[in-house]
C-alpha cells in the first residue's frame, strides 16, 4: 500500500506579485525533486479536491469564509494584508489546498494509505479562525485535523509544527482543545511575533534562539515534544511541514539543514508506529529558496513513506 502525494495544477496559479517568496515555482521545484529521487514512485498520486463550507466550518467562521469569498478578484489583486493578496485564482487554490487535507485524512483514516503528504500552496497554518495573515487564508491542516475529530470520530490527534515561523492560526483554533496536542518550534523573535507567551494546557511551544543550530533543534524535540507525544498516546498525527528553517533560507534564521528534517520526521514516525498506526499527514507550509526547500521535503518524504 502507498503513501498518498496529493497536489492539484490550480495551487500554481495563485500568485502574489514578481518576487514574491510564496511563489507558484515552489510546487514544481519539489515535485521535480521528488521525481529525480524516484520517491514519487513510492506514492500514489491523487488531485486535491475543492474544500467544502461544512469542511471549513471546522476551522472557520462562516462570515470570515463569505468575506473571503466576496472579495477574489475578478482581476489585478486584492491585497489582504501588507505581505497577503490575491488573484483570481487564489480562492480556488486556497480551497484545493485545504481540501487536499481532508482528502488525506479520507485516505489514511480509511486504511487507503498509510501516511499522506499534501504538496499544496497556499499554506495555512496563519489563518486563524477569521483571518487571513503570513501568506495563508484557510487554514489546510486544521480543516483536515478537525475532518479527523469531528467526521471520522478520531479521538487524540497530535499536530506537529516545525516552520521557522509560530503557526498562530492552528494555535488560535485549537487553543485549550483536549483532543489536540500542538507541538511547535519557531525562530524567537520573527513573525507572527508570538507563541512564547501561551497559556494553553494542550499547546507545547519551543521558541529557539536565533543561529540555534541542529542541536538545540533536536534537543528540543527530544525534551519538550517527544514526552508530551508519549503521555498523549495521539491515533493521527498531522504535520505542519515548513522549511524556512533551512540555513540557505533567508527566511529565518535558525540554521537547519536536510538530515535535520529526516530526522525528526523518522522521531515522529517512530510515535505514530507506537500510538497511531503509523498514520501521519503532512501539509506543506514554508520554505521560500527553492533548491533547500526541494532537497529538505525530499528528505522528509522519504521517511515519511519508509523509504529511508
Amino acid at each position: 500500500m502507498l503513501a498518498a502525494y496529493i497536489s492539484h495544477a490550480d495551487c500554481a496559479r495563485h500568485e502574489m506579485g514578481a518576487q514574491h517568496p510564496e511563489c507558484p515555482e515552489r510546487l514544481g521545484a519539489i515535485k521535480d525533486h521528488l521525481l529525480i529521487k524516484g520517491l514519487l514512485d513510492y506514492m500514489q498520486p491523487h488531485e486535491a479536491p475543492l474544500v467544502t463550507l461544512d469542511q471549513l466550518g471546522h476551522a472557520h467562521s462562516s462570515l470570515y469564509v463569505r468575506e473571503l469569498m466576496d472579495a477574489s478578484p475578478r482581476e489585478g489583486h486584492h491585497q489582504v494584508d501588507p505581505d497577503t493578496s490575491m488573484n483570481p485564482h487564489t480562492l480556488t487554490a486556497a480551497m484545493r489546498a485545504a481540501g487536499a487535507a481532508v482528502l488525506a485524512t479520507d485516505l489514511v483514516v480509511s486504511g487507503e494509505a498509510p501516511t499522506a503528504f499534501c504538496c499544496v500552496r497556499p499554506p495555512g497554518h496563519h489563518a486563524e479562525h477569521a483571518a487571513a495573515m503570513g501568506f495563508c487564508f484557510f487554514n489546510n491542516v486544521v480543516v483536515g485535523l478537525r475532518h479527523a475529530l469531528d467526521v471520522h470520530g478520531v479521538e487524540r490527534v497530535a499536530l506537529i509544527d516545525f516552520d521557522v515561523h509560530h503557526g498562530n492560526g492552528s494555535e488560535d483554533i485549537l487553543r485549550n482543545d483536549p483532543r489536540v496536542l500542538m507541538c511547535s518550534i519557531f525562530e524567537r523573535g520573527l513573525y507572527p511575533f508570538s507563541g512564547e507567551d501561551t497559556q494553553a494546557k494542550n499547546m507545547i511551544n519551543v521558541a529557539l534562539p536565533t543561529r540555534s543550530g541542529s542541536q538545540q533543534f533536536r534537543e528540543a524535540v527530544t525534551e519538550h515534544w517527544l514526552p508530551a507525544l508519549e503521555k498523549f498516546k495521539p491515533q493521527l498525527i498531522y504535520i505542519s511541514a515548513g522549511f524556512d528553517a533551512h540555513r540557505e533560507d533567508d527566511g529565518g534564521n535558525l540554521g537547519l539543514v536536510e538530515a535535520d528534517f529526516e530526522w525528526v520526521t523518522r522521531q515522529l514516525m517512530e510515535v505514530a508506529n507506537r500510538h497511531a498506526q503509523g498514520r501521519v499527514i503532512s501539509c506543506l507550509e514554508g520554505g521560500y529558496v527553492l533548491s533547500p526547500l526541494a532537497r529538505s521535503v525530499a528528505a522528509h518524504v522519504k521517511v515519511l513513506i519508509g523509504a529511508d
